[in-house]
């Protein structure tokens, strides 16, 4: 609704001082033509907003101008108290002050909402972990990392890179960025932006140096657009492969790291055949052979060869090392 997008850029402009209508668009999912309607709307009733021009620029209210329309919608309450996440908050040091801020707004909320989000809590729980067991990442260094961030200073970096190599860096602290349950990264060095994981980070030292900080920079807005450049980089080694119907199921879990489709209907026998994209021949050959006689490898040659031979070589072996034939 229209009147909740207002509210929404009044807001906005209080927390944030400034911003650019191409910011607000992103972020309300509208069109900039749309903030600029709104803009006008605003000014119409008597709302002071102002906009400057050039590096820097954007949106900004006059006088000090604050708006107490701050009431949450049913919706906006869910979202509040399902946006917590502890593990991560307790990387932080934020695990306590999560709960008492929650506490906080529940105690404040009107009867109703008060009810609406305590319904919520107790019927959605969001665990971003995964099944599979892994050892917890060395984030020793996390602290350090927000102190800097907070001090806005640059920081001598000591760190292992996935070769084992050890490099040294003098950077710009721009954010960090948890994947998963894991911790990056983001910062400035001689001009470019990089990810580092805080993991192989090996020492971290704030400096007396004031980070520089890109204008405009949105922390947010540049990992989507750097993840999306990862696994567009990503090796490919493509395959089409035929499986029995029974295993598409089985399929969604154990290739979910390898996009697959369906190309043609079943055949006659109800077969289905897919196009998938591995990422090495080597992951193809081990994937396929896991699920045994209900895949059959189709293209490329080279990795139907390669799968029938390891078969054989499997074979061989047990023959061998049967107990019934020593």
């Amino acid at each position: 609704m229209r009147a909740d997008r207002l509210l929404s850029i009044l807001l906005l402009m209080q927390v944030r001082r400034r911003v650019t209508a191409q910011e607000l668009a992103r972020r309300l999912e509208v069109s900039e033509r749309t903030i600029y309607r709104d803009m006008e709307a605003l000014s119409a009733a008597g709302v002071p907003v102002a906009a400057e021009r050039g590096l820097g620029g954007g949106w900004f209210l006059l006088e000090a101008y604050k708006t107490s329309l701050t009431g949450l919608n049913l919706n906006e309450v869910q979202a509040l108290f399902l946006t917590n996440p502890p593990r991560l908050l307790a990387d932080l040091g934020l695990a306590q002050a999560a709960e008492a801020a929650l506490i906080k707004l529940l105690a404040a909320l009107p009867a109703m909402q008060r009810r609406d989000a305590e319904y919520i809590r107790q019927r959605i729980h969001l665990d971003i972990s995964g099944w599979r067991h892994s050892e917890a990442e060395d984030i020793s260094f996390l602290p350090a990392l927000q102190q800097a961030l907070g001090q806005e200073c640059r920081v001598e970096l000591t760190y292992r890179r996935s070769d084992e190599t050890i490099v040294e860096r003098v950077i710009d602290p721009l954010g960090l960025v948890a994947k998963g349950m894991v911790w990056y990264l983001v910062a400035g060095v001689e001009e470019e932006l990089r990810i580092y994981r805080v993991s192989r980070i090996q020492a971290a030292r704030a400096t007396n140096q004031a980070c520089l900080r890109p204008p405009g920079f949105d922390l947010a807005g540049y990992w989507e657009q750097a993840s999306a450049q990862f696994k567009a980089a990503l090796p490919r080694y493509p395959a089409t492969v035929r499986v029995h119907p029974a295993l598409l199921s089985r399929l969604h879990y154990a290739w979910r790291y390898a996009p697959f489709e369906q190309t043609e209907p079943p055949d006659a026998a109800g077969w289905l055949k897919l196009a998938v994209q591995f990422e090495t021949e080597q992951e193809a050959c081990e994937n396929i052979l896991s699920l045994g006689p209900q895949i059959e490898v189709l293209e490329p040659a080279a990795l139907r060869e390669k799968v029938i031979n390891q078969a054989e070589q499997i074979i061989a072996f047990y023959t061998k090392n049967d107990p019934a034939n020593s």
